[in-house]
């Protein structure tokens, strides 16, 4: 009887410390993200675009915890999403020579994509884009989470 109340006891309590492991990963950079920009900071700055494209929730790779929606403008200096992005720790935005929309995709063609800069909100964003940085390379924007190898949500531009 002893060993079951011990066992139990512990089933739960590693239960509990790993749902707390969980929620914590989630939580921490809602609670830590900066402000977001407005939508009249990212209305003035996508006017101004030479690209747009739009992010949208039903991708292959996308699912219920890694998915992003708005419309995203892609500019020489700036690349800015109005909208949502399920948040998560360490996103990258990236430019990709082609369309991606899984995890399998976004690895076969890591090694031709260009590192655009950290995305660090989840409602509206901004990275700046590098001088001398030739958007017309490229035709795809990917929103991916480098710490956990997570496909979030991609947008063809051109």
């Amino acid at each position: 009887m002893q060993i079951k109340k011990i066992l139990l006891l512990a089933i739960t309590h590693l239960s509990m410390l790993a749902l707390g492991v969980i929620v914590g990963i989630y939580t921490l950079p809602i609670l830590t993200a900066p402000p977001a920009p407005s939508d009249a900071e990212i209305a003035r700055t996508a006017a101004n675009a030479e690209y747009h494209g739009v992010f949208k929730r039903d991708l292959q790779g996308s699912d219920f915890l890694h998915w992003g929606e708005g419309k995203v403008a892609i500019g020489k200096s700036e690349i800015t999403l109005q909208g949502k992005l399920a948040p998560g720790p360490d996103y990258k935005l990236y430019l990709s020579p082609q369309f991606v929309e899984t995890e399998a995709e976004f690895d076969q063609l890591k090694a031709d994509m260009l590192q655009i800069g950290d995305i660090k909100t989840f409602k509206n964003f901004r990275v700046k884009v590098a001088p001398g940085t030739r958007l017309t390379q490229y035709n795809t924007v990917v929103v991916w989470c480098e710490s956990f190898g997570e496909f979030i949500t991609s947008a063809k531009y051109r």
